[in-house]
Order: C-alpha cells, then structure tokens, then sequence
C-alpha cells in the first residue's frame, strides 16, 4: 500500500507538472522574440515543483521525472523496483496531462503557440537547427545541471527545508537557457506525454527527450558520488 501511495502521488505531480509547463506554454508562447512568454514558462515549470516538493515531497520525494528517478537511483537511494513503479507512474500521469491539452487545447489557438514541433508544449529541434546531436547535448547538459543539484540539496537532512525552492529555482534556470534551444526536456515524461498527442515531428524526435535526459541524469550521478565520496575521504 505504501508503495502505491508513493506512486499515486508521482502520478498525479508528473500530471501537475505537463498540465501547468505545457499548459502555460500554449497559451502564451515562449519564443525568443516574446520575452514575457518565455520567462512565464520557465516560472511555471518551476513553480510547479515548488509545489508538488511540499505536498507530496513528504510521500513519494516528488521526483516526478525518470531522469530524476535514474540519477536517485544511481546514487544508491532508490530500489530497482521503486524505479520501474516511479517512471512507470510518471510516464503515465504525462500521459494523461498531454490528453488533459489536447482537450482543452483542441481546434484552438492556444495549441499552437508554443510550436516547436507540434504544439501542446512538446519538445524540438527547431532551436538547434534541426541537429539531433546539438539537441542531445543540450540535454545532456542541462539535466546533469538539473540533476547535480538535486543530488546535492537532498544529501543533507538539514535542507531539506530549502531543497524545493532550491529544485524549482534550478529548472526555472535550466529552462531560461533550454526553452529556445529544444524547449526544454529534462524530463523523458514531460516530453512523451505531449508528443503522443502532438504526434508529427514531436513524436518523431521524442526519442532524444527520452535518451538525454537519461544520460544527463547518469552522469550527474557519476560525478556526484566521486564528489561526495572525495569530501568523504578527507
């Protein structure tokens, strides 16, 4: 039953997630010639983990992604079968946040104004010129980013007062540099939940929003156990 709970809740903060991003990025578009729109939408996914960290922080510890998920579990703090129940149920509650858009979204402006690929707030290469690689990289880098610091804040109990703000503020940060690039990923659930109801070139590409995140993630858990392993030694 605990285990249910815990996924229950990554369900509904992986919903509450892509719902509210996703969601504020259709209606007012984040382009880079429309600087409000941009900054909304970072916010917005910020905002949202500031959230779900102080209400379901305490039941499932909000990872609310898989890459998330990847680098806890990498790190030693998370059973392999936890793993499969946490991305399952986040894959789902994206799943269910992307059809949430299309509903509300459907024959609508509003679907398309964050148009990277296909509306609904999915993820592209259109910032990137198309390259898959240079989109790879990106998000490589900016979910080791992401990832480091939630690794890093979690590690001590006394932060865990911060760690939410600190976790918010940081994909606020990653999406400020992300969002004109590839729209920001991060996060392989955030992009296929979208996408699948996009389809088009978002569903086509949706396989980097999945791969690099994933790697980003690993290495972060990489270089955070070297670097806490060294603090340990001295």
């Amino acid at each position: 039953m605990a285990s249910l709970k815990k996924y229950l809740a990554e369900l509904i903060g992986t919903f509450v997630l892509v719902v509210f991003g996703c969601g504020t990025a259709c209606l007012v578009g984040c382009d880079s010639a429309n600087g409000g729109g941009y900054i909304l939408t970072a916010l917005a996914f910020g905002l949202v983990i500031v959230a779900m960290a102080y209400s379901i922080g305490n039941i499932s510890g909000c990872h609310i992604n898989p890459a998330v998920s990847l680098g806890v579990l990498l790190s030693g703090k998370m059973k392999v079968l936890d793993f499969v129940g946490y991305v399952a149920a986040q894959c789902i509650g994206a799943i269910l946040g992307g059809g949430f858009l299309k509903l509300i979204f459907a024959g609508k402006e509003g679907e398309k104004l964050f148009d990277m690929t296909g509306g609904l707030g999915s993820n592209g290469l259109a910032g990137v010129g198309g390259s898959v690689l240079i989109g790879l990289i990106v998000e490589i880098v900016l979910t080791f980013v992401f990832v480091l610091a939630i690794l890093g804040v979690t590690s001590r109990v006394e932060n865990g007062k911060v760690a939410g703000i600190v976790i918010g503020l940081t994909l606020v940060l990653v999406h400020i540099l992300g969002i004109g690039l590839t729209g920001t990923s991060v996060n392989p659930a955030r992009s296929i939940g979208p996408a699948l109801f996009a389809g088009g070139d978002a569903l086509a590409q949706v396989w980097v929003f999945i791969v690099g995140p994933l790697v980003g993630a690993a290495v972060a858990a990489g270089v955070y156990r070297f670097l806490d392993g060294k603090q340990a030694d001295k």
